[in-house]
């Protein structure tokens, strides 16, 4: 399928494949107060709703396709989860096209493909505190020529279980669905999955046949955030009860 972008959608890209390439953008450190902090905090109180019954310790964060925002959410989530006084990790499962360690000006020498693929590498070993937002992180490391097949690997569920012994929530971003199978592996290792859909770039079909791959390995989909809606208000709510927009 031949996908045709107009004029406009083409420049969109153009800039957020640069954004992209810069890291994303962490509001809720920068611009704690804003209404875009805000909606990433009542993003994190409709996933606590979801905690009543089981306990979440493990989420990933995915979309359909690229330039959807999933990493920007995942960082910012993290952060807010951390404001609450919580253990928080954000790891950079995205081992093909990383930015987390962008956003945080981190190093990526060694990262979450080292710690997978070396037994003697710990995660003391690859842990970077960033202390302005009250987070561990670990990077994507090296890129990987296998990346499937490490997070299908034992060594991936040792790491998980000892991550869920030492941290409250630990929160994957993850590359999209509809492009690899790396989403779909670690939603069957994990107790959730926020899916994120951005407005004007995600497509119908990519959208939906996403949601096929989710359900086809029995996915627990939390919810969806909307991104990139025209903000009519100070509030932007969408689909399970998730909103964000980005644009002020």
């Amino acid at each position: 399928m031949t996908i045709m972008f107009g004029r406009k959608q083409k420049k969109k890209i153009q800039k957020m494949d640069q954004e992209q390439k810069q890291g994303t953008s962490l509001v809720t450190v920068t611009k704690p107060n804003s209404v875009v902090a805000e909606q990433f905090r009542t993003i994190r109180t409709n996933i606590q709703f979801s905690m009543i019954d089981k306990e979440l310790k493990t989420i990933i964060f995915t979309s359909s396709g690229p330039f959807e925002g999933k990493s920007t959410v995942a960082a910012n989530i993290a952060s807010v989860f951390a404001d609450q006084g919580k253990k928080v990790l954000l790891v950079d499962a995205d081992m093909r096209k990383p930015t987390v360690f962008k956003t945080f000006k981190l190093q990526n020498t060694v990262g979450l493909s080292t710690l997978i693929s070396s037994r003697s590498t710990k995660i003391e070993d690859v842990v970077q505190r960033v202390e302005e937002a009250d987070l561990d992180i670990i990077a994507s490391g090296p890129v990987p020529p296998n990346p499937s097949e490490l997070l299908n690997s034992n060594r991936m569920n040792e790491l998980i279980e000892e991550l869920e012994k030492t941290y409250d929530l630990v929160l994957f971003d993850m590359p999209p669905v509809v492009s690899v199978t790396d989403a779909q592996i670690m939603a069957t290792k994990t107790d959730g999955v926020v899916f994120v859909v951005r407005r004007n770039i995600a497509h119908t079909e990519d959208v939906k046949h996403a949601k096929e791959l989710l359900d086809m390995v029995q996915a627990n989909v939390l919810g969806v955030v909307f991104n990139g809606a025209e903000k009519k208000s100070d509030r932007s709510y969408s689909y399970y009860g998730y909103g964000y927009t980005d644009e002020e």
